[in-house]
C-alpha cells in the first residue's frame, strides 16, 4: 500500500506532462502562425514583397467580397493605407492539420482600424492551404470570410411597431402573423415557433444572431404597410399583407 501511494503522484505528474506535450504547438504551426502574422503586418504599409515571398506562383485567393485573385492580381492591390487611416491586424484561434508536405490552416483575424478618428473593429475567418517547398512554406489557396455581427437596434414607438401587426401571405397556404412587442415584433408562421425581430431602422428588422438576413417592409403611396421582403444575400422573398 505504501508503494501505491507513491505511484499515484508520479503517474499524475507524467499524465500532466503528456497533456502538456500534446497541447504544445508543432514546429509547422509555430512557423506558419509567425508567417501569417508577418503577412498581416505588411498590409497597412503596403509591403508587397512580404506577400510575394510567401505566395505560390499558382495561388488562388478568394477575398471577403468573393473576388477570385491570382498572385499577380493580389500584389497589384498593395499600397499603404491612405492618410487618416491607421490599421493593424492580429492572428487569433489558429488551427492546423498536416498532411505530409501540405498544411491546412484555419484561423481568425482581429482587425483594428482607426478611420479618421473613429475606431472600427472587424473580424475575419480564413482558410489556408500551404505547401512545403524547397523555398519554404508557400500559400497555395486562401479563402477569407467576414465574421458578421448584429447591427445596433433602435427604439421605435409602440405606435410605429404596431403598424406591422397583421397576417402576411407567401402563398395561399403559407402565412405568417406579426404582433408588436415592447422592443419589436414577433413573427409566427403556422407550425413553427414565434421569432422575435428587432428594429435596425424604421421598416428594417433583424433577428439577433442572424446578421445575414433582414425583413424589410414595403408601403403604398399613402404610407400604409402592404407587405415585406425577407432579404438574404441580396435576394428577396416577397410576402403580401392580407
Amino acid at each position: 500500500m505504501a508503494g501505491s501511494r507513491w505511484l499515484l503522484p508520479v503517474a499524475l505528474v507524467f499524465g500532466l506532462f503528456a497533456v502538456a506535450q500534446a497541447a504544445a504547438p508543432s514546429a509547422a504551426e509555430t512557423e506558419l502562425r509567425k508567417i501569417v502574422q508577418e503577412m498581416l503586418d505588411a498590409v497597412a504599409p503596403g509591403n508587397a514583397d512580404v506577400w510575394r515571398r510567401y505566395l505560390h506562383e499558382r495561388v488562388l485567393r478568394v477575398d471577403e467580397n468573393g473576388a477570385v485573385q491570382t498572385k499577380e492580381e493580389l500584389l497589384k492591390e498593395f499600397a499603404p493605407l491612405p492618410p487618416g487611416l491607421v490599421g493593424r491586424a492580429k492572428v487569433d484561434t489558429f488551427k492546423i492539420e498536416l498532411h505530409d508536405e501540405v498544411a491546412v490552416v484555419a484561423f481568425e483575424i482581429q482587425e483594428h482600424l482607426d478611420y479618421h478618428g473613429q475606431i472600427m473593429r472587424s473580424r475575419f475567418r480564413v482558410s489556408d492551404t500551404w505547401l512545403k517547398t524547397a523555398q519554404g512554406w508557400q500559400l497555395l489557396a486562401e479563402q477569407v470570410a467576414a465574421v458578421l455581427k448584429d447591427p445596433p437596434s433602435v427604439k421605435l414607438t409602440q405606435q410605429q411597431l404596431c403598424e406591422y401587426n397583421g397576417s402576411y401571405a407567401l402563398t395561399t397556404e403559407i402565412t405568417v402573423t406579426l404582433r408588436c412587442t415592447q422592443d419589436g415584433f414577433t413573427s409566427e408562421r403556422s407550425g413553427r415557433l414565434a421569432t422575435q425581430y428587432l428594429a435596425e431602422v424604421p421598416d428594417v428588422f433583424f433577428v439577433a444572431g442572424q446578421p445575414r438576413t433582414r425583413r424589410i417592409f414595403t408601403r403604398d403611396a399613402q404610407g400604409k404597410v402592404v407587405g415585406f421582403v425577407d432579404r438574404r444575400e441580396g435576394e428577396d422573398v416577397r410576402w403580401t399583407r392580407n
